[in-house]
């Protein structure tokens, strides 16, 4: 998803992730801002939308980032480009990866040269995978990005997310352009779908049903999990902030659990019959996937810029998105 705003006069317009533009857009229009969404659809759904303040102020357009005419159209006419359309999800990444290194980079070259050649400032979002195998813990923005051999799809992913880093990073040092880039770590929240191999809505779905809570791997593995709006609160804070341009910010919760312990912490929200299936990851995804034991953000330099920090515990996460779950 592409996000473009901007406001009626005197104020601007945006083009923008499903989950997360779901919950910026109607943000933006609540603040007076008139919002174009830009997006095919193809892993998410219009009714992410639904229920925006103001119809006549925010309206989707169902197109990809890499029509780069349609692109360059909806971006003069914005005033603030939020890019977050991008080829998403480790069970996608892993069975069409051409697909993503096309969508991802190509994608991002359409947004980012449109948005310099109309003069508009660009939020790029970026992915905690361009760490890669790094195992430091926690992760600055200058922590070493240490990836496998491309012969892994994943790594693919990572490198094509560091492209449109340094896409943007080249577009703000040699040509003045205005840019914020950010790397998410796990963004949660409802509406996310568990078809692309997101862990936290498939194992909400599965202990529901009553299945076994499936973990890849021996589950050890740790990971960090943000709530949506407390990622939209550091995305709308960054663009708010001058100081921000032509840098790169870790955004995410630095609260740290296992696989295992999340499969176990589902199924007693749940009060589910469902047990725990631990997984090889070769019978997974049979092209093979290294698997990164522990990935934590260090997130100080976004606190001290704009007095940034989680609200949301995974307690809290986890109870949201339970009683946001579908049913039947």
């Amino acid at each position: 998803m592409l996000g473009l705003y901007g406001m009626p006069m005197p104020q601007r317009h945006f083009t923008g992730f499903e989950t997360a533009f779901g919950e910026i857009a109607p943000r933006l229009v609540a603040a007076g801002h008139e919002v174009v969404v830009l997006d095919d659809l193809s892993t998410g759904s219009a009714t992410n939308l639904a229920g925006l303040p103001d119809e006549g102020a925010h309206r989707l357009v169902r197109g990809s980032v890499l029509d780069a005419q349609l692109v360059d159209e909806l971006v003069e006419r914005c005033d603030i480009v939020v890019h977050l359309a991008a080829a998403v999800g480790v069970k996608l990444i892993v069975e069409q990866p051409l697909h993503s290194l096309v969508t991802n980079i190509r994608g991002t070259e359409h947004v980012i040269e449109a948005a310099h050649r109309h003069r508009r400032r660009a939020f790029i979002a970026s992915s905690s995978e361009v760490y890669g195998k790094n195992g430091d813990a926690p992760l600055h923005e200058t922590s070493d990005c240490v990836l496998g051999p491309p012969s892994r799809s994943r790594w693919g992913y990572a490198l094509s997310k560091s492209v449109d880093e340094c896409l943007a990073m080249a577009y703000s040092r040699e040509k003045g352009m205005s840019t914020v880039i950010a790397r998410f770590f796990n963004t949660v929240g409802p509406r996310q779908s568990p078809a692309y191999g997101m862990v936290i809505p498939r194992m909400i779905e599965q202990a529901l049903a009553g299945e076994p809570v499936t973990v890849f791997g021996d589950g050890t593995q740790t990971r960090c999990f943000c709530h949506v709006s407390d990622v939209v609160r550091a995305v709308l804070g960054l663009l708010d902030e001058p100081a921000a341009d032509g840098d790169v910010f870790n955004i995410g919760s630095t609260e740290e659990v296992s696989i295992n312990e999340l499969a176990q912490r589902v199924i007693a929200l749940t009060r589910s019959v469902s047990t725990v299936v631990r997984i090889p990851y070769d019978e997974v995804y049979t092209s093979g996937i290294d698997d990164i034991p522990r990935r934590v953000p260090d997130t100080r330099k976004l606190s001290s810029l704009i007095g940034w920090k989680p609200t949301h515990d995974l307690d809290s996460i986890l109870r949201t998105m339970v009683d946001h779950a579908p049913t039947g």
